[in-house]
């Protein structure tokens, strides 16, 4: 039986080939040779309409005044406390928003019955969001492939929580109202919302978050979904608009429940 060889004769009845020089040497992990093209280019004066509108990495929790979509990175590889003065409406959205970046959520509340249909359709069956009664969250195994976003729907005194925030787990705590702990959560929160208050609440709220009196007096007088947003350095009003599926979950944007 004959033995085959590669690369060393040639073929019978071929032409004798011979390899120098670099064509010789093998192109490891390039594979073959792709068709040659001209290259592209395009005058200077016309770069800008390369230009594409990338913003910040999250999820889109609505629109600035201006109509550009308002951005939330609530997935970060350190802790991230945020502090939401509004209502359940809001809240869920954006939990299923978290979900909807990848976000594993977990849901400490005392009223179950009011997110139980949202659990059930987010995540096409999987168990994207779970619920917890209050203080029995389990800890939750956040990491860069797998985040966290624990909401904490526990009415106007919520207890110390079990789960707090750490790197890749943030925590969201709903308030309805401005109740007592609320200065001690908004003076640790790395963002704090804040939808329609009342005016003596708006004036507080005012003086904790050093807000312009401008802004804090317009608090008392937001729509139902206009939330403003706050961080040490920034503030910013926003409307959040539900998408359909949204609106045929949670119905339309309100304040109370």
């Amino acid at each position: 039986m004959s033995t085959a060889s590669f690369g060393t004769s040639p073929v019978p009845g071929s032409p004798s080939v011979r390899r120098t020089g670099r064509a010789a040497r093998p192109r490891f992990g390039f594979g073959l040779v792709g068709p040659r093209r001209d290259r592209h280019s395009v005058p200077l004066e016309q770069l800008e309409a390369l230009a594409l509108p990338v913003g910040d990495d999250g999820m889109v929790i609505g629109v600035d005044a201006e109509g550009r979509p308002a951005v939330l990175g609530i997935n970060r590889p350190v802790p991230y406390d945020v502090t939401l003065i509004g209502g359940l409406w809001t809240a869920q959205v954006l939990a299923l928003r978290a979900a909807a970046t990848g976000a594993r959520v977990a849901v400490e509340t005392g009223r179950a019955q009011a997110w139980t249909a949202l659990a059930q359709a987010a995540g096409g069956g999987q168990p994207c969001i779970t619920l917890h009664d209050v203080g029995r969250v389990p800890p939750q195994g956040a990491s860069a492939g797998s985040p966290v976003v624990v909401v904490r729907d526990c009415g106007m005194r919520p207890p110390r929580g079990r789960v707090v925030s750490a790197p890749w787990q943030s925590v969201v705590t709903l308030l309805p109202y401005l109740s007592p702990v609320a200065p001690r959560l908004l003076e640790k929160s790395s963002l704090v919302g804040v939808q329609r208050v009342s005016p003596d609440e708006a004036a507080q709220i005012g003086r904790i978050m050093s807000l312009p009196q401008h802004e804090y007096e317009a608090l008392s007088t937001l729509a139902d979904g206009v939330t403003l947003w706050c961080t040490p350095n920034d503030r910013q009003f926003v409307m959040t608009q539900a998408t359909d599926a949204e609106t045929g979950l949670l119905g339309g944007a309100r304040r109370m429940d």
